[in-house]
């Protein structure tokens, strides 16, 4: 959600509802000024009113990456986005060419970037695992074509497509 706050119009990242036993009620909440990216703590009173800001959702699409910029291509229409890594954030280790993903904008401007729960990536570099004890899960460590490293059964080996969770960076099982 995105409100208008003092003037300045701010994306909420959490927020809670608080009822301290012998205080009136009141909202906790963490908000992102679009305009400067500072991220504060504020107290919102139950009486107190907040104007609620349109958001627009889109599915774009990852192009390249520019400098320390990531590009964004929007498939109707064509518009690229430059989006800083900050707000990119840990996604930057699942994004590969053409690979989808959900951003929010408010007044034209991107705010988050938000990626699928599972993508499917190639891998780059996987060791040869080490024959033993195969009574256990063994994993090993291999690496992704987005440079990330995460752990996989012994069985995976280079140029393989597996499915990685993207929430946990953990390896889902092969594509």
């Amino acid at each position: 959600m995105a409100i208008n706050y003092n003037g300045d119009i701010c994306v909420v990242l959490d927020f809670q509802h608080r009822t301290p036993g012998n205080l009136r009620a009141f909202v906790q909440a963490t908000l992102r000024s679009i305009r400067t990216g500072k991220s504060s703590d504020i107290r919102l009173s139950s009486t107190e009113r907040i104007e609620p800001v349109p958001m627009i959702t889109k599915k774009m699409e990852f192009s390249y990456k520019d400098g320390q910029d990531f590009v964004f291509t929007d498939p109707e229409t064509y518009e690229t986005v430059n989006v800083t890594p900050e707000l990119v954030g840990d996604a930057k280790n699942f994004l590969v060419e053409n690979g989808l993903v959900t951003m929010v904008f408010v007044e034209d401007k991107a705010v988050s970037v938000e990626i699928p729960p599972s993508v499917i990536l190639t891998v780059s570099d996987a060791p040869e695992g080490i024959r033993g004890d195969s009574a256990n899960n063994m994993q090993k460590p291999i690496t992704l074509e987005t440079g990330i490293t995460i752990q996989a059964p012994l069985f995976i080996k280079t140029g393989e497509k597996i499915k990685v969770d993207t929430r946990t960076a953990k390896y889902m099982e092969r594509a």
